[in-house]
């Protein structure tokens, strides 16, 4: 935040204009040209967008504004950021749905399996819930910055503001690097998804990445409507199929399924799954093999679930990213952000309650499970254990939608990241390219181009995923960072807001858990570094491993830590003061 609050209040808060809208640049573009003069027209740079302040002074060796505190020029990228000519076309509909889509998707669906498998039962509630919290306070702290400041880059420019421009740098780069190696991470996980088939095994994989590259990519191209309509199809899908899941689970758990026999919470306690298990039966495992109870690996295995069900919850902040899009964001955003509480609860502790009660965490089959292999996926796991034919099938698709979701997320997330970084003189200028249609062109193409890495799957399954895990290492902690300057953003937020003298009740949305929340959140988000450090420095059973896979492991899943601290050492950073 600059010294003079309310200099920065005008330019940015709600949006610098009378009525609190900014304009809509993209709607201005011409008419009444034939259709293909008109579609060629809408790729040219909208004539009405800010491109940067009026009379700014430019360092001719850096190319950055020069301002008044510490060569950032705070004023500048406020009023840049509040006025990019993205379109604002996002209903209260769309966002909603955006918000329940980010948080449902291959971490709840897949990957909580693994988590199931390494911590057990217990520790899969305690740990999915203690993350809930996280997450509520956090998206909390979201909701207010967003209706107060609907800005591009969300989250990235809020930390550029109130914490620090170097962090703000080090945040949105980190952000969107996470977001580039996401798309070919997903588009090989939807191929290896269609392997649940027999048939589609004898197609070749390079077939399926393009078909998939292609359909993602012509979605963005559509700008943000096209993005918003395809997340909330996505979003309504995802959701029937979560409530269709409980509702069958509760019943199979009575003993209403096919194989019949009240289960109960048997797989709670130790040594209680049946010789006539499936892991036994289609499974293959050795009899009496498959262990239960409620915690598996102790406080390690806790540790570890802890931190696999903090990236299930990666995706949930881009409701506040597409605020800076939404036709009405004072109205629809508080809207969308007033029912987290109740998706986490129904849609990640009630339907993984069932899964914990549904499968023992010794289930061989869960030992695979990854954001790449659906077949490992506790949901499917449980209805095949029922003995219901098909609708392993038609889960599966869910999962594969689920897949391709979060790729569509990912160019959105990553070119309004990129295009809010260049207006912030964060990044190259020409990602701040915004055209007459309202779409970040030059961002999304770059977005789609790096998605061409999806291309490793040629080289063969293991080298594709050597390849796409050590690129996805470098922003495995993005979201997590991300987390904690949002809660810390908020902190300094509510300091300055009161170090000028203004009033809580004068802002149109405010955080349900306060300042009070954004602690709470902030020190849950460094536990999680914690956690994860520990876990990756010495992971279960890393007595049995050798040097080189530990730090082999290490790296893997902590490469990203010290790349944003070197990123922030080595960025000049001024002091704001309020």
């Amino acid at each position: 935040m600059a010294e003079k609050y309310d200099e920065e209040k005008s330019a940015v808060g709600g949006t610098g204009y009378s009525n609190g809208d900014s304009p809509h640049f993209a709607d201005t573009h011409e008419t009444k040209e034939p259709w293909t003069r008109r579609f060629v027209d809408s790729f040219k740079r909208d004539p009405n967008a800010i491109v940067s302040k009026p009379n700014e002074a430019i360092d001719p060796h850096t190319g950055a504004p020069v301002g008044g505190h510490g060569g950032f020029d705070h004023a500048a990228a406020a009023e840049r950021t509040a006025n990019s000519g993205l379109a604002k076309k996002l209903k209260g509909r769309h966002m909603q749905m955006i918000a329940i889509g980010g948080s449902i998707g291959t971490g709840l669906f897949v990957t909580s399996g693994a988590a199931l498998a390494g911590g057990g039962p217990a520790s899969l509630i305690i740990a999915y819930g203690i993350i809930g919290i996280l997450m509520f306070c956090t998206v909390q702290a979201l909701g207010e910055l967003a209706v107060a400041f609907p800005v591009a880059g969300s989250f990235s420019a809020y930390s550029t503001r109130f914490l620090d421009p170097a962090w703000g740098f080090a945040m949105g780069w980190n952000y969107a690097i996470q977001w580039l190696v996401v798309l070919p991470l997903e588009i090989v996980a939807a191929s290896i998804t269609l392997d649940f088939w027999p048939g589609a095994q004898d197609t070749n994989s390079a077939a399926w990445v393009t078909i998939f590259l292609i359909v993602i990519v012509s979605i963005n191209f559509f700008g943000v409507r096209g993005y918003g309509e395809a997340e909330f199809v996505f979003a309504i899908i995802k959701v029937v199929a979560v409530i269709g899941f409980i509702i069958l689970g509760i019943i199979l758990n009575c003993g209403g399924g096919p194989n019949g026999g009240y289960i109960g919470a048997r797989y709670w306690y130790p040594n209680t799954v049946a010789p006539d298990y499936a892991g036994y039966t289609v499974g293959g495992q050795a009899p009496g093999s498959i262990a239960s109870g409620s915690f598996h690996n102790g406080f390690k295995g806790l540790c570890g679930v802890f931190v696999t069900a903090a990236f299930s919850f990666a995706g949930t902040e881009l409701v506040g990213l597409a605020a800076a899009e939404a036709d009405n964001p004072r109205k629809s955003l508080p809207t969308a952000i007033k029912q987290v509480f109740w998706r986490i609860c129904l849609f990640y502790m009630v339907s993984l309650t069932i899964v914990s009660v549904l499968i023992p965490y010794g289930d061989g089959r869960l030992l695979g499970a990854s954001s790449t292999d659906a077949k490992a996926s506790p949901f499917v796991i449980a209805i095949n254990n029922a003995g219901i034919s098909g609708l392993p099938s038609v889960f599966n698709v869910v999962i594969l939608i689920a897949v391709l979701s979060v790729g569509n997320s990912s160019i959105y997330g990553s070119s309004r990241t990129l295009a809010a970084l260049a207006e912030m003189n964060q990044a190259p200028k020409i990602f701040g390219y915004i055209d007459r249609q309202g779409r970040p062109l030059v961002a999304i193409i770059f977005a789609s181009v790096l998605g061409l890495l999806c291309y490793v799957v040629a080289g063969g399954p293991d080298t594709a995923a050597t390849a796409l895990n050590w690129l996805y290492s470098l922003s495995g902690l993005s979201s997590i960072f991300t987390w904690a300057s949002i809660c810390l953003a908020h902190i300094r937020f509510r300091a300055g807001w009161k170090a000028q003298g203004h009033s809580l009740n004068e802002l149109a949305f405010r955080s349900q858990v306060g300042v009070i929340g954004s602690w709470i959140g902030f020190i849950l988000n460094c536990l999680v570094l914690v956690a994860q450090f520990w876990t990756a420095a010495w992971p279960v059973g890393y007595g049995e491993l050798s040097a080189s896979d530990i730090a082999q492991d290490f790296f893997l899943a902590y490469l990203a830590a010290p790349v944003v601290i070197a990123v922030v050492a080595l960025t000049d950073h001024p002091t704001i003061k309020y």
